[in-house]
């Protein structure tokens, strides 16, 4: 899930096998081996971003969702109404939240986004990588990182009110 392709994903597995291995003298006990795996894990995930971001660059982002601002928000920076603005929940729709149909719409939708911007969101948003960090790894500004999560947020967000919610209840 946290990069989007199966064979990556093994390698990145087996590539923390071997550093577990490699460095199992180092491993203290003060936390479960599971949890130290996972944490070497988690940085042979950010070093694989950092190298990908170096191969490409964010030059796809222009285009997308293109003065999204306008279309949506009135100059206070309140939602327009209209078919975009969001409508209050029901009580049925805060208990789907947490059911694994609105995780697995959440995915598919995510899936949907441009690689960076996916990239980025799923780094910030799922693996809680800090904003300082996001922007160090890949060399972009705070400001530009905040138009990213935004574009993916507004994706999403319309990918999910079309897909998941029912006809007649927006989200």
């Amino acid at each position: 899930m946290r990069v989007n392709n199966p064979s990556v994903a093994e390698d990145l597995v087996q590539e923390t096998f071997l550093a577990g291995i490699k460095s199992l003298k180092n491993f203290g006990g003060r936390s479960t081996l599971k949890t130290w795996l996972t944490g070497i894990l988690k940085f042979k995930v950010m070093d694989y971003y950092r190298k990908s971001t170096r191969e490409k660059s964010f030059t796809q982002l222009s285009s997308f969702y293109d003065d999204e601002e306008s279309e949506h928000f009135g100059e206070d920076g309140h939602w327009l109404h209209g078919d975009f603005s969001p409508a209050d929940w029901s009580a049925e729709q805060w208990e789907n939240f947490d059911r694994q149909e609105f995780m697995n719409q959440l995915m598919a939708c995510s899936e949907k986004l441009p690689p960076k911007i996916r990239q980025v969101y799923i780094m910030r948003e799922i693996d809680g990588i800090e904003s300082k960090d996001i922007t160090e790894q890949l060399n972009i500004t705070p400001q530009n990182l905040w138009t990213i999560l935004h574009r993916a947020r507004m994706a999403l967000r319309k990918c999910l009110q079309d897909n998941w919610s029912s006809s007649d209840k927006r989200l």
